[in-house]
């Protein structure tokens, strides 16, 4: 080649090279772009944080002593003898529980940690003192947290300030992850070249070189492919994260960014949900071999999970205690000590507070206030009305319930059940149970099910004859067949569920032992359009159509839309809309949203009150009486079965003590389930119920009502001790037959109550 071509050659590489240099720097210079506009402020999506209600404890309250303890123990609370455990943590005295609380912000301000001493007797809580003796009129624990609404993309965590990470964690994660931390610029060669040299005596990898600010790259800036050009993307941007930021920067973004597990649709993020999800409890109250544990798994969560792989874990955990020791940063005996315990973790499959079906619910309330990205990214704490011990409860009954009554029978095998149980006067919702496996966050048929509610409608008809004013339940219709011509041109028959026909029946029989000829003949004669416009009132979400089948049912509703209605009976004709949702703050802990109770007279109280005096007839000589053998004795409820055509739906709603509970039951596929209300939720109602305990329902009279002594089949008035009769809601003005032989004028009932009265106490 000439000079002159050699020179020509030596020219164009030089520009080459300036040019690929250039491109060099001002790809370098870039990528320390994108880690300042992307890792300035470092801004994570911060889930809202949903709540239980917190248990309040004062003297009264109905709670045995092994009820506060699980409650204590599902609060992450650790059992001690009262000397050796620090933080919350709780230990027996005899009849009293002594425990340690856990500071919380609440909607109304910061409640600090306490202790406190719980007395109890043989009625539930009988003291409440503080740790001085001094009384303590009512103490309330912190919440459980029952889940998180997260983005779309399933990351979930609870972001740490620096203040918030245990020194012990720190010292672990750098002894184990990045022993040069403090003293590299983001690449530590050494360490790859250690890691290499221990891979290759292996054959296989055993080691990684990568330091804690290019794991935070990998997994804050790039994706997990392990390509080279990655790789070489990752050790730029670590350099140029340590020259932007500081070490305390960086590692508190590597706590708050490395993920830990996985759940579900939910990815386990930072070492603050870690602890929760892992243990239960904070990350500040983990002792040393729990926070090792959790150092163990950020070499791969899945690879350690120590639900599947206990020993496996177990190894890497006793290393890391190891390196600790090594390092002079923990002393050999402690070490050794830590090594001894158990891994401490949650049963499997265990989550305290994980109820998918009731936080749906909230979640559809909230949707209502609050668009998605206010609740998976600015930290709103969501405080709900969630009772814990009653959604267990109602979750171990309805799955029970739902396996027993499906054993051995091939049209129940695939059978699932829904429940849905409110605060009796208010409507707060205190569980919901969407489907037989309670865990399953998916169809919830709870809130998604709108099934033909079948008998269940038949309050409604009765009340509306009621507040028509010329009926009472004393007041007798026809129990005979019916034939009702409808528009296109067939003729509707309905008859009763046993084929037979009782004549003329009392209204309080007819809805005792869901009598369809009389309900129907009662329906027809007030007038449906009456009964739909009376289940509108109610609280029916569609409009109700005004045809004669709605008078046995033929409407469909969810388990959460009868739960409404019903409150309505419940409550004494007041409507409130069942809330799940209490309070909402954000993450500084203002107040920015409020859900008070929004009730309204929707029926005049002595209506309402003849019509639960009749529903208590259903469980006392109706079709709910099999009830009784569940139910604590002499349990006073009120209820109502509903069975569809062809037993396609199974169903029971009914109200005692403080709560309303709704049951249902059915395939999804809308086959025959084979049970009738009374044969299949009435049974899973009543053992929640029996769960629940509490008091009887309390039937007490509204103004200008009496309770009166009738025929069970003329409705005549009578003595309690004067053959077949029942106990009924009346006017006290009303005027019926006396029946002959029971000693009883004919003036009116109020007169002939007041005399009763006197009598008993003279």
């Amino acid at each position: 080649m000439s000079r002159r071509g050699r020179s020509r050659v030596h020219k164009t590489l030089v520009q080459v090279g300036a040019v690929s240099l250039l491109a060099l720097v001002a790809w370098v210079l870039w990528e320390g772009l994108v880690v300042y506009l992307q890792f300035e402020g470092r801004h994570w999506d911060q889930p809202a944080r949903v709540y239980a209600s917190p248990l309040e404890l004062y003297a009264g309250r109905r709670l045995s002593q092994q009820e506060l303890v699980d409650a204590l123990s599902a609060l992450g609370y650790r059992q001690a003898d009262g000397g050796d455990v620090t933080g919350p943590s709780w230990w027996r005295q005899g009849s009293a529980v002594r425990l340690r609380t856990r500071a919380f912000r609440f909607w109304d301000g910061e409640q600090p940690a306490i202790t406190a001493q719980v007395d109890f007797d043989g009625n539930g809580i009988r003291r409440l003192r503080t740790a001085d003796g001094g009384e303590l009129p009512i103490l309330r624990l912190d919440p459980l947290e029952i889940g998180s609404i997260f983005p779309s993309h399933g990351e979930d965590r609870l972001t740490l300030g620096p203040d918030d990470i245990p020194d012990e964690l720190r010292r672990a994660l750098v002894a184990v992850e990045d022993r040069k931390f403090y003293s590299h610029h983001g690449i530590d060669f050494s360490a790859i070249l250690r890691a290499l040299w221990v891979n290759l005596r292996a054959g296989e990898v055993r080691q990684g070189g990568s330091t804690l600010s290019q794991q935070l790259v990998k997994n804050y800036f790039l994706d997990s492919r392990r390509t080279l050009g990655r790789k070489i993307r990752e050790a730029v941007m670590a350099v140029w994260l340590e020259a932007l930021y500081d070490k305390e920067e960086i590692f508190t973004a590597y706590v708050n960014e490395v993920y830990l597990g996985q759940d579900g649709r939910r990815a386990i993020h930072g070492f603050g949900l870690g602890s929760r999800f892992y243990f239960g409890r904070p990350l500040a109250e983990l002792e040393l071999h729990e926070q090792a544990m959790l150092v163990a798994l950020v070499r791969g969560p899945s690879y350690y999970n120590p639900w599947r792989h206990a020993d496996r874990v177990r190894e890497r955990r006793d290393l890391v205690l190891r390196r600790l020791v090594e390092e002079n940063l923990v002393d050999a005996g402690i070490a050794d000590r830590s090594m001894t315990r158990p891994l401490g973790v949650l049963a499997a499959g265990f989550r305290a507070g994980y109820h998918p079906a009731f936080l749906d619910l909230v979640r559809r309330q909230l949707a209502e206030d609050y668009d998605e990205d206010d609740l998976t990214s600015v930290g709103l704490r969501v405080f709900t009305t969630l009772d814990p011990a009653v959604q267990r409860a109602t979750e171990e009954a309805v799955s029970n319930g739902v396996r027993q009554l499906s054993e051995g029978n091939a049209a129940r095998v695939d059978m699932q059940g829904a429940a849905v149980v409110s605060q009796l006067q208010t409507g707060e919702v205190l569980a919901v149970v969407g489907g037989r496996d309670t865990g399953f966050d998916g169809f919830n048929r709870a809130l998604e099910a709108a099934r033909p509610i079948g008998s269940l409608v038949k309050p409604a008809v009765y009340l509306a004859a009621i507040e028509r004013g010329d009926f009472t339940f004393a007041s007798r219709v026809p129990d005979e067949p019916v034939e009702v011509p409808l528009p296109d041109g067939s003729v509707w028959k309905p008859g009763n569920f046993s084929g037979e026909t009782h004549g003329q029946v009392t209204l309080a029989r007819a809805l005792a032992e869901s009598l369809n000829l009389a309900t129907v003949n009662l329906g027809l004669e007030i007038g449906v359009d009456r009964v739909a416009a009376v289940l509108q009132r109610l609280g029916a979400k569609d409009r109700v159509p005004s045809y004669p089948s709605i008078l046995l049912g033929a409407l469909e509703m969810t388990p959460f839309e009868v739960a409404g209605i019903y409150t309505t009976f419940a409550s004494g004709g007041f409507r409130s809309s069942p809330r799940a949702v209490r309070e909402v703050v954000d993450a500084a802990g203002q107040p920015v949203g409020r859900y008070p109770i929004q009730v309204q007279q929707a029926f005049a109280p002595g209506d309402v009150y003849q019509l639960n005096r009749a529903l208590m007839l259903v469980m006392e000589r109706g079709t709910g009486r099999s009830a009784a053998s569940r139910l604590p004795t002499g349990m006073v409820t009120a209820g109502k079965t509903g069975t569809s055509d062809e037993f396609r739906d199974s169903w029971f709603t009914g109200f005692g003590g403080d709560n309303l509970t709704v049951v249902w039951l059915g395939n999804d596929d809308n086959t025959p389930v084979n049970l009738s209300g009374g044969r299949g939720a009435l049974r899973i109602w009543a053992d929640i119920m029996a769960r629940l305990g509490g008091s009887d329902f309390p039937a007490l009279p509204a103004d200008g009502m009496v309770d009166a002594w009738v025929d069970y089949d003329t409705g005549e008035l009578a003595a309690r001790d004067c053959g077949d009769v029942v106990l009924i809601g009346l006017p006290g003005d009303a005027r019926l037959p006396v029946k002959a032989g029971c000693g009883i004028d004919k003036r009116s009932l109020g007169d002939t109550v007041m005399d009763w009265l006197k009598r008993l106490t003279n």
